[in-house]
């Protein structure tokens, strides 16, 4: 029968069942057939032949119509596992049914009344129809996801069949190991099987339908009880699934062993399609979902760095119940973590590798996927973030980031990818070595749309962060603190900064301390603390190499003097609020010496008009975000316990928080009837009297005259014999005693895994329109704007 004629087939079925107000017999296999039996649809044509309109009306209609319709498909599935699917015929069927669920399932979904219909028992659905096995009958959503698991590690339809014998029978499908028909070399697994390309196919189809199943979380409202469990997420990821490891291993190594350039040979992918990469996408988007775990409400295992044997080994203590967040967080060879991160990096570095040779490698479009699913490894498994600090392979995570943050900053549909860029980096450089590594020379030449300088990695960092800042879209405002506390985190390890990125600090600084700034919203005067937090501990500890910092901060005292002078009077305060109406900027872009930028590169866009986005919770501040440790003379960290800090006020983010505090600058500062809030001379006061200004201070009284009689004598106008000078000077005993170093490490906690679901889920329904899966659903976890 020609297609054409199976898709009339098809589409006479579809509308029999939506105009059948009666009950049609679970048993009447020949109308049921039709669905399934002889058609040969694509996943494209049952969604063209079964329209959004004809499921509602069968779910508000003919309820039990529908029902039936699901049962029988999940019933094929259960068969086709159970059978081992040897024929072409029950191949088709099985496929068919799993295109007619991915179809259905978010229309379950959308409606709370029958959310609950896949997780009760169908009365008399035993295999004899009789009584007797109800009770021990299973809910339909876990014989469904135990089907697709079976479905997945099925010879000759899903991996390659090692028996080559014909004698098949039934007992074959349970006495299978699927461990030995991993789909890929990699963790744990070092066989590479041949790739099939009818394999990857019907693998993604699968894939598809059981992301569709874990997607019920889109259709709950985002609420810090809703989020910890999707039940169709627990069932799938625990003991219960017998292929829980083979597949969780599948799935990583599928993504990290793919080579989107096609083999190594530039252009290669214009003479051959790239099958591959729908089944990376949907493994790595299967990947995160099942990995959505908050980890600040469970125990992860220790990391005591002593287990050895396998490669998931069961010495460690029992971990969380999810075996995928398990298995993941129990990887621990060095060549495993070595294969991971070297496959997620190449992935990453895909897109800039497009900007130096247009059009020589297939652009991958999953970045945001591969950023996901790399954070969850450095969340789960702390041994993964050492490994990761220790090579110099960081590198070649941080310069595709900050190559997305750059690329992305003006285009309001990608927030969320700058939000969870700045949230990696924000835990990397919770750890000393991050900063060590920065100080390695930056010579790859990515075109990015930024001045020329040269330098190290840590000067790419300041100076894309100053990019965001200053040219970014204004919902990236709240990511501010976040990225200066990056900068903080880092600065006592930063041996020598350009010229360039020495001047976007200062820049900076004066942007961020112009009276209408500090005044105009409660919580902008932590900018400037962590700004000066940054220049003492450069000029505390690395001031041998720092000449041209030192150099900028001499320049540009006069802001230093501003600041310790702030006015603090009522007619001053009124003043410089209304000369914020004249500039709504905010930030001046003046002065901030732009220069050349980078050969090829092309400035970033904003979103075209229409672009969908989804919308997303909002993120906890940077109090919340992380916490605050002390290194010690050895190098070690020690947490500050928030006691010690009752004294600090919440205005200075360089001493620790605490709500009677904050209370307390709510007080100070007026919050009128209406909300509106305004500072008041207390309010500036209680947190100017905290500004760490007495370094920098004592550094300009020491070094200005000394600099201003070079000058004189010399009649210099050059600034390299000033900076001579700078580098050969000494500060040891002038200055105040170092402070010590604080760090805020990034905490895990409930706002943040909130967050991260969200953003993921919004991904996902974002990057499924072939089919559309989700579109013009009742979604519920987040909003769909057009820009």
């Amino acid at each position: 029968m020609g297609s054409a004629d199976s898709k009339l087939n098809f589409r006479k079925a579809v509308i029999q069942l939506t105009t059948k107000t009666q009950p049609v017999e679970a048993t009447d296999n020949a109308f049921w057939d039709q669905f399934w039996a002889d058609t040969a649809t694509s996943v494209q044509d049952v969604f063209a032949l079964v329209p959004a309109a004809e499921i509602r009306a069968v779910r508000e209609e003919s309820p039990s119509n529908l029902a039936t319709l699901c049962y029988k498909a999940v019933e094929k599935l259960v068969q086709g596992a159970e059978g081992g699917c040897h024929s072409e015929k029950e191949k088709q069927v099985v496929l068919n049914c799993s295109r007619l669920l991915t179809r259905v399932l978010p229309y379950i979904f959308e409606d709370p009344d029958w959310r609950g219909f896949f997780w009760s028992t169908v009365p008399g659905a035993g295999r004899g129809g009789g009584e007797e096995e109800d009770e021990n009958a299973r809910p339909l959503a876990e014989s469904l996801l135990l089907a697709i698991a079976d479905l997945l590690f099925c010879p000759d339809f899903t991996v390659q069949n090692h028996r080559r014998n014909d004698v098949d029978s039934a007992e074959d499908v349970h006495s299978l190991d699927s461990c030995e028909y991993i789909w890929e070399a990699g963790v744990g697994f070092a066989h590479s099987p041949q790739p099939n390309y009818i394999h990857d196919m019907n693998r993604m189809e699968l894939l598809k339908l059981l992301l569709t199943c874990f997607s019920e979380a889109m259709y709950l409202p985002p609420s810090p009880e809703s989020g910890s469990t999707n039940p169709w997420v627990q069932f799938f990821c625990s003991t219960e699934n017998r292929h829980a490891l083979p597949l969780f291993t599948s799935l990583l190594n599928t993504v990290c062993a793919y080579d989107p350039v096609g083999y190594g040979i530039p252009y290669n992918h214009l003479l051959f399609s790239d099958y591959r990469e729908p089944l990376v996408e949907e493994a790595a988007q299967v990947l995160i979902v099942t990995l959505d775990h908050d980890s600040a409400t469970s125990t992860s295992p220790t990391v005591d760095g002593t287990t050895t044997g396998t490669a998931m080994d069961d010495a460690d203590p029992p971990g969380p119940e999810n075996l995928f967040v398990n298995y993941l967080s129990r990887i621990h060879r060095e060549e495993d973590f070595q294969f991971i991160l070297k496959g997620i990096a190449r992935l990453l570095s895909n897109p800039l590798l497009q900007t130096y040779l247009p059009n020589s490698t297939k652009k991958i479009q999953f970045h945001q996927e591969l950023l996901v699913l790399f954070w969850k490894l450095c969340d789960f498994n702390k041994k993964f973030l050492f490994f990761v600090l220790k090579s110099s392979d960081v590198l070649d995570i941080l310069v595709p980031i900050l190559y997305f943050l750059n690329d992305a900053r003006a285009d309001q549909s990608r927030v969320g990818l700058m939000h969870i860029g700045v949230f990696i980096l924000l835990l990397l450089s919770g750890e000393r070595n991050f900063g060590v590594r920065l100080n390695k020379p930056y010579s790859v030449r990515v075109p990015m749309d930024i001045p020329v300088f040269t330098g190290t990695h840590a000067d790419l960092l300041i100076v894309v962060f100053h990019k965001i800042i200053t040219s970014g879209h204004q919902r990236l405002q709240p990511l501010f603190d976040c990225l200066l506390t990056i900068v903080v985190n880092v600065s006592p390890y930063l041996k020598s900064l350009s010229m360039v990125t020495a001047n976007k600090l200062l820049h900076l600084l004066e942007a961020f301390s112009t009276t209408w700034f500090l005044f105009s919203a409660s919580q902008n005067h932590h900018l400037v603390f962590f700004l000066l937090e940054v220049f003492n501990n450069i000029i505390q500890y690395q001031f041998d190499g720092n000449s041209n910092l030192v150099y900028a901060i001499i320049r540009k005292r006069a802001v230093f003097h501003q600041l310790a002078n702030l006015p603090t009077d009522p007619p001053s305060i009124h003043k410089a609020l209304q000369r914020r109406r004249r500039t709504p900027e905010p930030l001046s872009r003046t002065g901030s010496q732009e220069g050349t930028s980078m050969e090829g590169s092309r400035p970033a866009a904003p979103a075209e008009p229409g672009t969908l986005k989804t919308s997303l919770v909002a993120t906890p501040g940077i109090d919340k975000l992380t916490e605050k440790s002390q290194v010690s003379e050895d190098g070690t960290l020690r947490s500050l316990e928030p006691e010690s800090q009752q004294s600090s006020a919440e205005n200075s983010p360089s001493d620790g928080e605490s709500s009677q505090t904050w209370r307390e600058q709510r007080r100070l500062s007026n919050a009128s009837a209406s909300g509106q809030w305004s500072p008041t001379s207390d309010w500036i006061l209680s947190w100017k009297s905290k500004l760490p200004l007495q370094t920098i201070m004592r550094l300009l009284q020491v070094l200005v005259p000394q600099v201003e009689k070079i000058c004189i004598d010399k009649g210099l106008t050059d600034e390299s014999e000033i900076l001579r000078f700078l580098q050969h000077g000494t500060l040891v005993g002038l200055l105040p005693v170092p402070h010590p170093i604080l760090i805020r490490k990034y905490q895990a906690n409930s706002g943040t895994a909130m967050w991260f679901r969200t953003y993921m889920w919004g991904v996902i329904y974002l990057r499924n329109v072939d089919p559309p899966i989700w579109y013009d659903t009742d979604v519920k976890l987040f909003e769909i704007q057009r820009v």
